[in-house]
């Protein structure tokens, strides 16, 4: 399906879950406001017969997002289900990788395709102040899974913040290229003040290009992550929701106060 601007909309991504295992400063409030209801949270099947319904109308490509998705038990079902449906061509994932070590063979085995993987600095004690927790050592376990699982290229997502240091993004340049992996640069954004920028190494960014679509793990379409335009499938079924969010989503990106980036997949 095309939208007002002519942009062919080819590619859904899936939040499965608003729930993370890390905090990261410049995602998660530090004040955050609750999680959805585990009965607000759409099942696998649900989910399974929602892409089945919109492949026929042009999607193409699905990812999985969060939250932090590995937190969502059985997700290599999901993986499966969506894989094999008619007119899928690619199925990926956005992790930050502290699960992937342990998962990444099953996810491919399941059919997933790619990985992108949150990495902000190769410095411990930094990683552990950003993501307010987190060890290093696990993501980069991940990584090295990814890569053996053949989960290629794997993709690292760095996000650039005012205390990202140039020293920092040298280092990931460096990593990148030994480990042949694909980075990419993504300057902090601010769905209030709808301040964004063009992804270093990514399409993200460029809304004349824009080809994608939201849904939230509560199951509403977002027609545009700097946009408040959202159309729930429980007030108006799959197709009815979709069309609609496709036909409002804007032409540039806006604000958007309605969302966090944990609750809407970033």
């Amino acid at each position: 399906m095309y939208d007002s601007y002519s942009r062919h909309i080819t590619y859904l991504r899936i939040s499965v879950t608003d729930r993370c295992n890390l905090a990261c400063s410049y995602c998660m409030p530090e004040q955050a406001t609750g999680h959805f209801p585990g009965g607000e949270v759409l099942t696998f099947e649900e989910i399974s017969e929602l892409v089945k319904t919109l492949a026929p109308l042009g999607i193409s490509k699905i990812r999985l997002t969060g939250g932090e998705p590995l937190v969502r038990k059985g997700l290599e079902k999901l993986v499966e289900k969506i894989s094999r449906v008619k007119g899928i061509r690619e199925v990926t994932l956005t992790t930050n990788g502290q699960l992937l070590a342990s998962r990444a063979k099953k996810l491919a085995q399941a059919g997933l395709n790619r990985v992108n993987i949150s990495l902000d600095t190769l410095d411990p004690e930094r990683y552990r102040e950003i993501t307010r927790g987190g060890d290093i050592r696990r993501t980069l376990k991940g990584i090295e899974a990814a890569k053996t699982a053949g989960l290629n290229p794997v993709k690292l997502n760095c996000v650039i913040t005012p205390d990202t240091t140039r020293t920092e993004i040298e280092q990931l340049r460096e990593f990148s290229s030994l480990q042949g992996l694909e980075l990419r640069l993504i300057r902090q954004m601010n769905l209030g003040s709808g301040k964004f920028w063009k992804v270093e190494g990514g399409e993200g960014g460029q809304c004349q290009l824009c080809n994608r679509i939201r849904l939230t793990a509560d199951g509403r379409f977002i027609s545009c992550l700097f946009g408040e335009e959202e159309f729930s499938i429980k007030t108006f079924g799959i197709e009815q929701a979709f069309t609609r969010a496709i036909s409002q989503k804007p032409e540039r990106g806006r604000v958007n106060s309605r969302n966090t980036f944990h609750s809407i997949g970033g």
